[in-house]
């Protein structure tokens, strides 16, 4: 019988890799520059092994898709302070990728000490990649008042202005005091932790696995933060002496959220093609407030996912994102505020369903029909969490299951998924993985959106330049 483990990519890939090595476990393609998801093992023929984002490897296990996983322990904590009753197991600290997770806050917020937060007056918004461990942080410190706001990264950009507190990773203090803020506590310290599906490890002989992997970790020196205490509870931290911070910068303005990651380029190009300036974006050292040349307008850089919450909740009044992002936020909620001001013609790509190729069905309809007649519980993998219910329910997948994701959806089939509701381009990426699309829910293009409040705020004329300015550089293009 297969034994099947869910190993991290990024951060914990390299030691994870040495590690494996170590324990003689013999996978093949296993790197930093690896091109394939399932891996085997010329050791043991029995033991497949899969590479996943590592927030993706908690439920994994959890559901008993894999008998064993690796990935940091604020992931795991993560998922189990939601579902403390899962069948997650956490085994062995393995002692390698060693990071903090801090509740830090601005210095201008006031809030050096955890006992500083139960004098607020006004609700506390806190926003952090770990919202489960916000709540249950926040319901823990009694806080009388709080909000929580999932994002998808970059948390660090959200104090003052568009949060009073987060939880983000840092590899210690001087990272935090490095973005501008204090360390507020202290809630985990984290290291890679090796996981294991509970019936799995009641039922299943792993030994031989593990016996080399038990010795492999052996080796490896462990160093103990002396900067928590013996039962790894919160340590209050003090804040910096010398850290001045202000917010003219942002007060009074329109508030701009241009997107990360490779739709920068498009970005500056339309913006460029509108005579619109804007400095140091993208940025070569990491800032996320570059300056526009437009009198009333404040930037911030975030991540697309994360603009429709933040525009409906006030946070910012118009944003740069994808179709996809908004149809996903509609979806969760019919009554948003947002609203698609202009389509910017560019990053278009289709929202699809598909399957594998092994599955023979061209259609959902036969598809549904299929799954019926095998009495399957579809399980439909998508980072498009609220479409993808939506498109089950439209189309009555009667039983049905999904699975979020966090990129690289594509891999989840066919092992780990039945459905894949994903953006493609070309379609290329999907048949490489030898999979087929079956349906287009809808095509999405980069958009420029904002809320019904904004429109009405003072100082709400200059949203209609930037959208005039805009506009004539798509027409003229």
């Amino acid at each position: 019988m297969k034994i099947k483990i869910a190993l991290p990519k990024g951060r914990l890939l390299k030691n994870t890799a040495c590690l494996t090595h170590n324990a003689g476990w013999g996978l093949e393609g296993y790197s930093e520059d690896a091109r394939l998801y399932h891996l085997y093992s010329r050791r043991f023929p029995e033991l497949n092994a899969r590479i996943f984002q590592e927030k993706d490897i908690p439920i994994q296990v959890a559901v008993g898709n894999y008998d064993l996983g690796i990935c940091g322990l604020d992931w795991v904590q993560e998922f189990m302070v939601k579902y403390p009753g899962s069948n997650l197991l956490k085994i062995k600290n393995l002692s390698y990728g060693r990071s903090s997770l801090f509740l830090a806050a601005s210095p201008l917020a006031g809030y050096s000490y955890p006992s500083s937060l139960k004098t607020a007056s006004q609700p506390i918004s806190i926003a952090s990649e770990y919202p489960n461990l916000a709540e249950y942080l926040a319901l823990n410190l009694r806080l009388k008042r709080f909000n929580i706001f999932p994002i998808w990264g970059a948390a660090e950009i959200y104090p003052p202005e568009n949060a009073d507190l987060i939880i983000l990773q840092a590899a210690g203090e001087r990272q935090i005091f490095d973005y501008g803020l204090n360390p507020v506590m202290k809630v985990l310290e984290s290291q890679a932790y090796l996981i294991a599906n509970k019936n799995s490890w009641a039922t299943r002989d792993l030994s031989e696995i593990l016996d080399g992997l038990f010795s492999a970790i052996e080796t490896i020196e462990t160093v103990r933060d002396a900067s928590t205490d013996n039962h790894g509870y919160p340590v209050e931290r003090a804040t910096h002496p010398n850290l001045t911070v202000h917010t003219d910068w942002w007060e009074g303005k329109i508030h701009l959220a241009l997107p990360d990651g490779h739709a920068q380029k498009h970005v500056v190009n339309i913006l460029e093609k509108a005579g619109i300036k804007i400095f140091d974006y993208p940025s070569t050292s990491g800032n996320r407030t570059p300056r526009i040349e437009i009198p009333g307008i404040a930037v911030k850089v975030i991540r697309p996912q994360d603009m429709p919450l933040q525009v409906a909740n006030g946070k910012f009044d118009i944003a740069i994102t994808g179709k996809d992002w908004v149809e996903e936020h509609l979806y969760k909620f019919p009554s948003s505020p947002v609203m698609n001001l202009l389509d910017l013609k560019y990053s278009r790509v289709k929202i699809v369903a598909a399957i594998h190729n092994d599955i023979p069905v061209n259609d959902i309809r036969s598809l549904r029909e299929y799954a019926m007649s095998r009495e399957w519980k579809l399980r439909i993998a998508s980072e498009y969490v609220n479409i993808a219910d939506k498109y089950a329910r439209d189309h009555h997948l009667y039983m049905y299951r999904i699975i979020p994701t966090w990129g690289a959806t594509e891999s989840f089939l066919p092992d780990d998924a039945d459905l894949l509701i994903e953006n493609t381009e070309t379609g290329n990426t999907l048949r490489r993985h030898n999979l087929k699309i079956i349906d287009t829910l809808f095509e999405s293009t980069a958009c420029l959106i904002t809320s019904t409040e904004s429109l009405r705020k003072p100082g709400a004329e200059v949203i209609s330049t930037f959208v005039e300015k805009l506009k004539k550089a798509i027409e003229e293009s």
